[in-house]
């Protein structure tokens, strides 16, 4: 399978995560298994090919931003730097979705973070623990 192939695929494949989280979170296989778990798991089995198949065929490496731009000049690289992105993406999406219902925060209000999470990683997840705190004065999280 062709690199853009994949990067079709797993796009696609993260897209009922994310429809899931927004509007059936309470669907008791929603944040709890399929976002949180089947999906980012299945999304790591790809990347660990992809890094286990062809992290060796480039140059570059993590020492400077030049090594990583040479680095994901390699197609399968910069698809598994993708992939690493939707999986922890889907996971942060699932996670806030848990917590907001753990702590009592309404979904809408966590709907906009979902996202900016999908969109923009940092940024949904920024803007949660913004919530969290401007509702709850909760800034740890505490465990489950």
């Amino acid at each position: 399978m062709s690199p853009e192939q994949l990067f079709s695929l797993c796009g696609a494949l993260v897209l009922p995560g994310w429809l899931l989280l927004i509007f059936v979170p309470r669907w008791k296989w929603t944040a709890r298994v399929i976002a949180a778990w089947v999906l980012p798991l299945t999304l790591a089995v790809v990347y660990l090919v992809l890094v286990a198949t062809h992290f060796g065929d480039s140059e570059g490496g993590f020492g400077s931003l030049a090594e990583v731009s040479r680095l994901f000049q390699n197609p399968h690289n910069l698809l598994a730097g993708w992939i690493h992105y939707l999986a922890f993406d889907l996971f942060i999406g699932s996670w806030e979705v848990r917590d907001a219902q753990r702590i009592g925060i309404h979904h809408l209000l966590v709907v906009p973070c979902l996202i900016l999470t999908f969109l923009l990683g940092p940024v949904g997840l920024l803007l949660y623990f913004a919530l969290r705190f401007a509702l709850k004065r909760k800034f740890f999280v505490d465990g489950e």
